[in-house]
């Protein structure tokens, strides 16, 4: 299946590395000749430097993922045959429903349409499109090679099998997707990370600590422990000493039963984890 991707800045070459990787074709169209010939060189540099760190996504070759990319300076042709449309443009509302209501001319009913957008929200985006059915923001996380959490989020009238494919196809190419139920400010990701930085503000304002000190809290602290597990099941793993949330208990007991040998088991394999990345921390401060 082929994949297309707008605009051949940061995002839509990353997003183009991550396709290929997975044995997708890929066009990345612009509008700038210029810009797409220094785009595919600087992917050709990338893989080319990934292969020989060793750090090279998918069961491809560098130069058998290069060949899978090409470029297109014009829409039409880039987005014919393309079964995935991910559009990359800079965080403009104005300029994001343009491209997205000339897609809307131009493709048919079976094409998903999807934006990479960080903060605008679909009903914003793509209201009153008529292929509004296929149209989604998958969100990636800067840079997505590394980082793979995609936030799915539909606007009220997708289509649930858009949902579906998108997520499908994300976990496909070793992405981690999550599935919001419905749009809201800032989604998830910024939603958490601004609780944290609006308390660290705060800390830091009020005198508690200082902001060397406060970072350390996070990446030596917090840090460490969010990398393998998140929040919730922190507070499972640590569910004899707390009275958790009757709803949020039961939802983690389903993933991870209260069983005192399961627990253990999870707690085992959390601190080999952490042991795992203490050792690469300690590495790459030596380095």
């Amino acid at each position: 299946a082929d994949t297309c991707f707008l605009f051949s800045g940061l995002i839509g070459r990353s997003w183009a590395m991550v396709f290929a990787a997975g044995g997708f074709k890929v066009k990345l169209y612009d509008i700038a000749q210029q810009q797409l010939t220094s785009a595919l060189e600087n992917i050709r540099k990338q893989m080319k430097e990934l292969e020989e760190s060793g750090f090279l996504k998918g069961a491809l070759s560098a130069e058998q993922q290069f060949a899978l990319i090409s470029i297109c300076t014009d829409l039409k042709a880039a987005v014919e045959g393309a079964t995935f449309i991910q559009e990359c443009t800079p965080e403009n509302l104005e300029l994001k429903k343009k491209i997205f209501s000339q897609l809307d001319l131009i493709v048919g009913d079976d094409v998903i349409l999807s934006s990479s957008t960080s903060c605008l929200l679909p009903s914003k985006l793509f209201t009153g499109l008529k292929h509004v059915k296929q149209c989604i923001v998958s969100h990636p996380v800067n840079p997505p090679y590394f980082v793979p959490l995609v936030e799915i989020v539909p606007h009220r009238e997708t289509d649930p099998s858009t949902i579906e494919r998108t997520y499908a196809l994300m976990k496909k190419i070793g992405q981690s997707p999550v599935k919001l139920n419905r749009e809201i400010e800032g989604f998830v990701l910024n939603r958490l990370q601004y609780a944290v930085i609006s308390e660290a503000w705060r800390l830091v304002d009020e005198g508690v600590i200082s902001p060397t000190d406060l970072d350390l809290v996070m990446s030596d602290g917090l840090g460490m422990r969010y990398a393998f597990i998140g929040p919730l099941e922190t507070m499972h793993l640590n569910a004899e000493d707390l009275i958790v949330l009757n709803f949020l208990f039961q939802a983690m007991s389903e993933k991870i039963p209260v069983v005192p040998k399961v627990l253990d088991a999870r707690r085992k394999w959390r601190d080999e984890c952490l042991t795992g990345l203490a050792k690469l921390k300690k590495q790459m401060k030596s380095d």
